[in-house]
């Protein structure tokens, strides 16, 4: 009897654990049902708190460096993201205006720009080779506009970590959606 009712309790709980796993075995879920985006992220990265910058940004615990943002800008109402441009001319705006102003001491050089439809919206997904100083970085951007508003994801890893976190990156950057 006692190991009957082992058995049970052990089909019970592996039932319980099971529903508890996401579907995106790796990473968590980030919603922002206030400015109406989500998107997924690395397990093991923390939600830091930056004023007058992005809307929200994790990092790695361990990488400091490796971090996903996003920033939101008005838009000229009624404006969609092809009325702002095709994926290269974003890109390029989005490099010198964001990845690296002027002044900023970063270069950026646009490495592919390419556009994706999801349900009613367009994505431009942007890939760019960032310098700063002397220190070579990679980053993803995922740019959508939606209420009057443009949104941009942007992640980032050291060039050293790029092909270890490429697959996590673009991950994260292709789950990232608004409405």
């Amino acid at each position: 009897m006692l190991k009957r009712t082992v058995v049970m309790l052990m089909v019970i709980i592996s039932l319980s654990l099971q529903g508890c796993v996401s579907g995106a075995t790796g990473f968590k879920s980030f919603v922002d049902s206030l400015d109406g985006y989500q998107f997924l992220y690395p397990n093991g990265w923390l939600q830091v708190q930056v004023s007058d910058g992005p809307d929200v940004v994790f990092h790695d615990i361990i990488e400091q460096t490796e971090n996903v943002s996003v920033v939101i800008n008005p838009v000229t109402t009624g404006k969609s993201l092809k009325d702002l441009g095709d994926p290269s001319q974003v890109g390029y705006k989005l490099s010198k205006s964001a990845i690296a102003p002027p002044g900023s001491g970063r270069e950026a050089e646009l490495v592919n720009a390419e556009a994706r439809e999801i349900g009613d919206k367009t994505y431009y997904l942007l890939e760019y080779a960032v310098k700063v100083g002397d220190k070579a970085r990679h980053n993803l951007a995922s740019v959508a506009v939606s209420r009057g508003k443009l949104y941009t994801l942007n992640a980032s890893t050291t060039e050293d970590r790029w092909e270890r976190m490429k697959d996590m990156i673009e991950k994260t950057v292709r789950s990232f959606s608004v409405y």
